[in-house]
C-alpha cells in the first residue's frame, strides 16, 4: 500500500462534489493512485475571495503554514496538508477527516481536555480568527483535528474563537514550552508563507502570553467568537 501522504502529494487528483456554503471554492476530491485512493479537501487558489485585512500572499499558503507550525510543535492538530497543482490550479490540499458523528461537538468543544487546550494555545499562536464548532474534527478513534486556517498569522490581535473556557487559566509548564518553541521555529519555518511583520506580530503575540502566565482573554475591541459558530 502506497503511503497516505505520498497519495496526497503525487496522486491524481478527481474532484467529486463542491460545499456550496463554504466562502471559498471548496471541493471534496479522491488522490488516486492505481487501486489506491485518499479523500481530501482541495481549495484552489483560484477560487479565494480577495479579503481586504489578508491583501498579502494567499488563504492556502496560511493554510500550511497552520500545519506546519502545528507539526513542528508536535501537537499534530492540523490534518496533513500541502499546496499543489489539481485541476483548477494551485491550491491548498488536505487530508479529509471522518469525523465521529455521534459526538456532540459543543460538548466536546467546551470541555477541559488537554486537546482543547492544545488547540486553544495554537488559536492564540497563530491569530485564529475563526474557530468554529464546525471547525472542530472528533474521530472515532479519540483523535481531534482542527480545520480552517486561511485567516490567520495577521499582525493586529483578531482572535475569535468558541474555545474560551480557557480564558485567564494559568499556563502550564509544557504550554509555555511550546510557546517558546513556535517562537523559536518561526522565522525559518514560516518565511516563505507569511510576511516577514506577520512573523514578528506571532513573536511578540508569544511574548505577551508567557508575560501575562495565562490563556488569553476575549477582546473588547473585536468580536471574540465568530459568527455564526458552527
Amino acid at each position: 500500500m502506497i503511503p497516505t501522504q505520498e497519495i496526497i502529494r503525487t496522486g491524481e487528483m478527481r474532484v467529486e462534489g463542491r460545499f456550496v456554503d463554504a466562502s471559498n471554492a471548496t471541493l471534496f476530491a479522491q488522490c488516486v493512485i492505481g487501486e489506491d485512493k485518499v479523500a481530501v479537501i482541495y481549495k484552489p487558489v483560484a477560487g479565494e475571495r480577495p479579503l481586504w485585512d489578508f491583501p498579502d500572499g494567499n488563504l492556502a499558503q496560511r493554510e500550511l503554514a497552520a500545519y506546519l507550525l502545528s507539526e513542528s510543535l508536535e501537537l499534530h492538530l492540523v490534518p496533513f496538508t500541502i499546496v499543489r497543482e489539481g485541476p483548477f490550479g494551485v491550491g491548498m490540499v488536505q487530508e479529509w477527516i471522518e469525523i465521529d458523528e455521534e459526538l456532540d461537538i459543543v460538548e466536546l468543544a467546551q470541555g477541559q481536555s488537554e486537546r482543547m487546550r492544545d488547540l486553544a494555545i495554537f488559536d492564540a499562536i497563530i491569530n485564529n480568527t475563526d474557530r468554529k464548532f464546525g471547525h472542530i474534527l472528533p474521530t472515532a478513534g479519540g483523535e481531534v483535528f482542527g480545520c480552517d486556517h486561511g485567516v490567520t498569522f495577521h499582525e493586529d490581535p483578531k482572535l475569535r474563537t468558541v474555545l474560551w473556557q480557557f480564558s485567564k487559566m494559568e499556563l502550564s509548564e509544557r504550554e509555555v514550552a511550546l510557546l517558546l518553541r513556535a517562537k523559536m521555529v518561526a522565522h525559518e519555518l514560516l518565511r516563505e508563507l507569511i510576511t516577514e511583520s506577520e512573523i514578528l506580530a506571532l513573536q511578540k503575540r508569544i511574548d505577551s502570553l508567557i508575560a501575562e502566565g495565562t490563556f488569553p482573554e476575549p477582546s473588547e475591541e473585536w468580536p471574540p467568537v465568530p459568527w455564526p459558530p458552527f
